[in-house]
């Protein structure tokens, strides 16, 4: 019998399109009634920031291999049909996003009494109410930008809110005014709760606000219509590791360029006049097939910050509190319960309190010598970066090797490595051509017998919030052989 033809097209499923109908599963939760209301409104912000990631690095990367005559994928789909296909699916899915979110979402949230109003919904107070806090809070940071040939197309950030602005009449200068960009700085909150009427907590989106004042923005000027858009642009970051000297220093002037990398989506509201998207689709240099009207705001990842205004447990997941492997309740010495037995932690049902403490009492101990570990993504304000850095200020050996490419985490990276650094730290940044996903941690003490090796072993990052969601394990040990194998597996990151 012949044995298949393992590249035939037929075995493999597209995987650009295979992401979207993960996220569309994603999506799914939240549609599914049996899930806390809250938790849903969380779910469809996940599922729109996965999108928006998708756009930034897989239809990115097919964009730049268009470009270079790429190959067929594996399904045997050429470029062009791929991005056919992804906008046709991702169509569909951002269809549902909205038909989820004014369909069900929010006539539920407003029966539940956490309604997000619109400008025809607010009662006179409201309406007095934002305008004062527009012209406080809002207008001193927004610059109307007018478009004419003295005055061109701005430059728009990657995934910011934008609004075009169409007018009527002349400005103070004499000059016909028909179209204006107004850029909402990121520091403005997206989602602004009101005042309270009434036992109901009442929340108002910025892009509702802008586009209720705006006319405060154009004196003397008419304003006939304000539309919202947003641009995704590519986020990859290229960098050839072969070429340059200093890897960290080489990401840090591609971190720059992020903000402002190729157009690859345009999002405009569902009502701006077609002649207003085409002059938006020339300015990024972009086709329908990159263009998606939507039925709301441009992003509907902002609305998180509804989760975290709204205090009703009723309308989320009750809160989980992790426990621990009974070996390690209430103890003091970790290194003395490593000793008598391995100690297995399965994250999130278990805590990741204890890997932390397991840093910890190593900075403090004196009877460490050196400590070493993989870093693929810690977080702001890491404990155990911390810890790191109070083992090399109390002159410990301290190696640790931080991946920089771990994406969308490199700046962060970037800060915590130069920390370790200024601390007296080893600082890495792994092997030439390969992502360090491994995630070690390696304690060197001083013992009555010798020197013993204590190790960490785990399938997840060393993110405490990450680890309170997402299922891995984790492994202490300081069984000789897997110490000597996580020695030498060092030895080949740091030497090479």
């Amino acid at each position: 019998m012949d044995s298949p033809d393992l590249k035939a097209p037929q075995h493999y499923i597209n995987r650009e399109l295979s992401f979207l109908e993960f996220n569309q599963r994603v999506l799914d939760q939240a549609f599914d009634e049996s899930v806390p209301l809250l938790e849903r409104l969380r779910f469809l912000c996940i599922a729109c920031s996965n999108l928006d990631e998708f756009f930034e690095i897989r239809v990115a990367g097919l964009k730049q291999l268009q470009e270079l005559g790429g190959q067929l994928a594996p399904d045997g789909m050429s470029i062009p049909e791929q991005l056919a296909a992804i906008h046709d699916r991702a169509t569909r899915l951002v269809a549902d996003q909205y038909r989820c979110l004014n369909s069900l979402l929010l006539p539920a949230l407003a029966a539940e009494g956490v309604p997000l109003l619109g400008p025809g919904e607010w009662t006179p107070r409201q309406t007095l109410w934002l305008e004062d806090y527009f012209e406080r809070e809002v207008e001193p940071v927004l610059s109307p930008l007018g478009l004419d040939p003295a005055r061109p197309f701005p430059r728009i950030q990657n995934k910011s809110l934008n609004f075009i602005v169409r007018l009527e009449g002349k400005d103070a200068f004499d000059r016909d005014s028909e179209l204006a960009i107004v850029q909402a700085p990121r520091s403005l909150p997206r989602v602004v709760p009101l005042p309270a009427e009434g036992p109901s907590r009442d929340c108002v989106l910025l892009s509702s606000i802008v586009q209720a004042f705006v006319h405060k923005l154009f004196t003397g000027i008419k304003v006939i219509g304000c539309y919202q858009f947003r641009v995704t642009r590519n986020s990859d970051l290229f960098v050839d590791e072969e070429e340059i000297d200093d890897l960290r220093r080489a990401l840090e002037g591609e971190l720059v360029h992020r903000r402002y990398g190729a157009a690859v989506r345009l999002e405009t509201s569902g009502d701006c006049p077609e002649d207003m998207v085409k002059f938006l689709q020339a300015q990024f240099a972009s086709n329908g097939l990159d263009t998606y009207p939507v039925e709301g705001p441009v992003n509907l990842n902002r609305l998180s910050a509804v989760y975290d205004l709204v205090q009703r447990p009723d309308l989320k997941y009750p809160i989980f509190t992790p426990g621990a492997p009974k070996r390690l309740v209430g103890a003091t010495d970790l290194f003395a319960v490593i000793r008598q037995k391995d100690v297995l932690l399965h994250h999130p049902y278990q805590s990741f309190v204890p890997v932390m403490d397991f840093l910890r009492q190593a900075a403090a101990d004196p009877q460490v010598l050196a400590i070493k570990q993989t870093l693929y993504r810690a977080g702001h304000d890491s404990p155990l970066v911390d810890a790191l850095v109070a083992a090399a200020n109390a002159g410990k050996d301290v190696t640790v090797i931080v991946e920089l490419r771990a994406r969308f985490d490199e700046e962060a990276n970037i800060e915590l490595s130069n920390r370790l650094q200024e601390a007296g730290a080893h600082v890495m940044y792994g092997v030439v051509g390969y992502k360090t996903h491994a995630k070690l941690t390696l304690i060197v003490r001083r013992e009555a017998g010798g020197i013993r090796r204590y190790c960490h072993l785990g399938t997840g990052n060393y993110h405490p919030r990450t680890a309170r969601h997402y299922t891995d394990y984790g492994l202490f040990t300081c069984d000789d052989e897997i110490g000597q194998d996580v020695h030498e597996l060092f030895l080949q990151l740091t030497s090479l």
